[in-house]
């Protein structure tokens, strides 16, 4: 029988759930939360039903235990949200927007029975004008969303029918802040901010936008001017970014009728060779990307954790394992998470979201056979529609979180699932985004275009050898460890090695770090991400369990590790014999 779980934050739910403001880097005061109860319906066809005999707690989905719903319902259905809502008194200065930070994965919206708008594609932003629609008093705002399964179109990432093994429970409805926001008269529209390691250009997207950027700099503040749109910061002796040392530039941006606040970060990505390999390099220097895979499921939330200080408790646990570098798997998380990463310094890997059908021998079993040769053309996913929706969604995620410097690394393709044209993705996304690492075939079936040579080892030998290319362990690991009272799942599991007890999955983290990765980093391996951060589901080969109230391995132990890697990787990087080249 399945468990209810609940991670600490779930177990004290405010009324009025992730108050937080949604959109760090390009914050207003104009802000006026809309999460909390809504009126919630399930009805099909067009017609919105004339009763709502339901509540859902905004933003979970309704098959997670904090929406108050915990059910999935038919591939297809409508799902109805009504909020009534009155504007503060004050709060309209020009234009009032409605912002959805994501629904899965059709949304239609309504105010006041007026049309505003809709959105396609379950992980980016929305907004919507409502101000025409608008009346004194109390408003109503009404939403519907659509999902289907059955159709492997838009990217749906590990969502299944059917969950189980490394397949997990759907999500569908509103599961991203829903707030308003009144924009003054010539509101700045949008902010892009291009920085290396000795300047930041920060471009609002408008040339008739003129005004100031006050920047606060360990040496005071420093302000620039803003004109025809465009701001150029270039701060003396500037202080880089790193895990170490996060350190963030922040700004206010003026002009005569609009106010945002922000930040930015100096730091460069490059690839140089040292120690006879090639590197990836964080401000031109040899970095090793000591990671694990996160999948972003939570025990009572699902896609949507019950606060933001679940993200920080995470990050937090990684960073006193001694890791450096997260592989967001599979998934966009909200701005938050982000930002989180960004001042806590952690570097964040961000894969895309995959969509089209995947086939179990032909995507895990071969290849992880080492039958790792196939064509990498349209007929790998021949749909087209499914092609142009992949892309799309690609670009979204690249758009939307382009500000932020944390993300050194995107992942387009996973181990063949919807793999198609690679070199033609890579170009596409480099036109995007030439300032960070592309790693275009995580895993299996490698051709194309990439600047990484990235792989995955579960079973077999490892026969990791450098190439032309940097190296990355992009996914291995699973040791499992069941703790009971904390699974998901308790008559089955899913992972890739058994320990009883908390010393004996020690112990296997010791050997597989000190037996393989080790010897490989002496070799010129440049990251290696471990998998995974949290028990999901059936999968019981997390760092954390489900719930994140229970941290299996030992702490003392992992930063033991980390030095050790971290000592291995500099000796590689300058050609010295690594005490740990031949370990056994």
């Amino acid at each position: 029988m399945l468990q209810t779980l609940l991670t600490p934050a779930g177990e004290h739910l405010p009324e009025t759930p992730w108050t937080c403001y949604p959109r760090p880097q390009f914050r207003r005061e104009s802000y006026h939360n809309l999460n909390g109860r809504w009126d919630f319906a399930v009805a099909d066809g067009d017609t919105p039903p004339e009763a709502f005999p339901r509540e859902i707690l905004v933003p979970f989905c309704p098959e997670s235990t904090l929406s108050g719903i915990g059910t999935h319902f038919a591939e297809g259905a409508s799902l109805w949200y009504r909020r009534r809502f009155t504007l503060p008194e004050g709060f309209v200065q020009d234009r009032v927007v409605l912002h959805i930070g994501a629904a899965d994965q059709l949304l239609d919206a309504w105010c006041n029975g007026e049309p505003v708008g809709s959105h396609t594609g379950g992980y980016e932003a929305m907004t919507f004008d409502l101000t025409d629609a608008l009346r004194p008093g109390e408003n109503e705002l009404l939403c519907r969303v659509r999902d289907d399964l059955r159709s492997t179109v838009l990217p749906y990432g590990k969502q299944v029918q059917q969950r189980g093994g490394m397949w997990y429970t759907p999500v569908s409805g509103i599961w991203q802040t829903v707030w308003l926001e009144s924009l003054p008269p010539h509101a700045v529209p949008g902010l892009t901010i291009h920085a290396d390691d000795t300047r930041a250009i920060l471009d609002t997207g408008d040339a008739t936008q003129q005004g100031t950027v006050t920047v606060q700099t360990p040496r005071g503040p420093l302000t620039v001017p803003l004109q025809e749109g465009k701001a150029t910061v270039q701060p003396e002796a500037p202080r880089l970014w790193t895990p170490d040392d996060p350190y963030l530039y922040e700004f206010v941006l003026e002009t005569p009728t609009d106010r945002v606040e922000s930040y930015f970060a100096l730091r460069r990505l490059n690839i140089e060779r040292a120690g006879g390999h090639p590197r990836l390099c964080l401000n031109g220097q040899p970095f090793f990307f000591h990671g694990v895979l996160d999948q972003g499921y939570y025990s009572d939330g699902l896609f949507t954790p019950a606060g933001p200080e679940e993200y920080e408790r995470d990050i937090r646990t990684m960073k006193a394992l001694g890791f450096n570098t997260l592989r967001k798997h599979i998934k966009v998380e909200p701005e938050v998470y982000y930002t989180l990463c960004d001042r806590l310094g952690m570097v964040v890997f961000q894969d895309m979201v995959n969509n089209g059908d995947y086939a179990y021998w032909r995507d895990t079993v071969w290849p992880t056979l080492r039958f790792q040769r196939r064509r990498s053309d349209a007929r790998m996913h021949r749909d087209p529609a499914a092609r142009q929706a992949f892309l799309a969604g690609m670009e979204a995620t690249v758009r939307g979180l382009y500000n932020h410097p944390c993300i050194c690394y995107w992942t387009i393709f996973n181990e063949g699932w919807g793999q198609f044209e690679s070199s033609a993705a890579y170009a596409k996304l480099k036109a995007l985004d030439d300032s960070r690492f592309v790693d275009t075939t995580s895993g299996w079936f490698r051709g194309g275009d990439t600047d990484i040579d990235s792989r995955h080892i579960y079973y077999g030998p490892w026969t990791l050898r450098t190439g032309e290319k940097p190296l990355v362990l992009s996914e291995f690991g699973g040791c499992c460890l069941a703790v009971e009272g904390h699974r998901f799942n308790p008559d089955k599991s899913y992972g890739y090695s058994t320990s009883r007890t908390p010393q004996e999955l020690q112990q296997a983290l010791d050997r597989l770090y000190t037996q393989k990765v080790l010897p490989a980093v002496a070799k010129g391996l440049c990251g290696a991400i471990y998998t995974q951060l949290s028990d999901v589901e059936d999968e019981i080969n997390g760092l954390l369990t489900y719930d994140r109230r229970v941290l299996k391995p030992d702490t003392a132990a992992m930063q033991a590790l980390a030095g050790r890697l971290q000592t291995a990787f500099a000796a590689s990087c300058t050609g010295k014999e690594s005490p740990y080249a031949h370990a056994k």
